[in-house]
């Protein structure tokens, strides 16, 4: 299956949460979309490693993906390693997707850095002809870096996601196990900042959403600079 758009990201949910409007938007415009998920995110406080591949599942049928994926990579110790690039290589070889949305490669997590770096890596070897993997060599043509979950980087550009708010709020309710909180009788002492998630990436949205005049709107960045045709029926006003 050849796909036109592929997110991946270290952990089930991460997707949903910094780009699931888009990939749903995208989804709504006849491109076929997909999700590769590093790891299962068996490290997690909540939920079982079986349980979240459930919810991912559930979450990818609600953001009408045509294919989604797990490496089974071992959660928290996500490494830039040429095994982990491989098994990346392979998926690329395999759904040669036009455009790649990877994490923002900095951050607090190292899971999501190290997915950035060894995700982007695996791409570029995808094209090496004499790569001892199965497949055709085939390279991405556009990276794109999702940067909602760091608020201090300025994006190349914002997608509005307006029309797409709710479908994403439910594919992230899909995961039952990490953000619903639990009962208020609970004896666990761990505190769970996915509990307030969901309502940072919302504010988020909606902070970038007045930034082009919608309501609301996912961030990205790339790393070269883009191009404009037409200067007259640029969207965005400027004054």
């Amino acid at each position: 299956m050849k796909l036109d758009l592929l997110a991946i990201a270290a952990h089930p949910d991460d997707v949903e949460l910094t780009c699931g409007g888009t990939l749903i938007k995208m989804g709504r415009r006849g491109y076929k979309t997909g999700v590769l998920d590093l790891t299962r995110g068996e490290m997690g406080t909540r939920g079982t490693p079986e349980t979240r591949l459930h919810e991912a599942a559930e979450a990818g049928r609600i953001m009408g993906l045509a294919t989604r994926a797990n490496l089974g990579l071992p959660d928290a110790r996500l490494e830039v390693s040429e095994k982990y690039k491989m098994a990346v290589a392979a998926k690329i070889r395999e759904w040669q997707p036009k455009t790649v949305i990877l994490p923002y490669w900095e951050g607090r997590h190292p899971d999501h850095y190290n997915a950035a770096k060894l995700s982007y890596e695996g791409c570029f070897l995808a094209g090496l002809k004499q790569l001892p993997i199965p497949g055709e060599a085939y390279r991405p043509f556009k990276i794109l870096y999702a940067t909602t979950y760091d608020e201090t980087v300025r994006p190349s550009f914002l997608v509005d996601i307006t029309e797409q708010f709710e479908q994403r709020h439910k594919a992230i309710l899909a995961y039952q196990s990490q953000f619903r909180p639990k009962k208020r009788d609970s004896k666990s002492k761990v505190h769970m900042p996915l509990d307030e998630l969901e309502d940072r990436v919302n504010l988020t949205s909606r902070h970038y959403g007045r930034m082009i005049g919608v309501k609301y709107a996912e961030p990205f960045l790339v790393r070269e600079v883009m191009q404009v045709e037409d200067v007259v029926k640029m969207p965005v006003r400027s004054i």
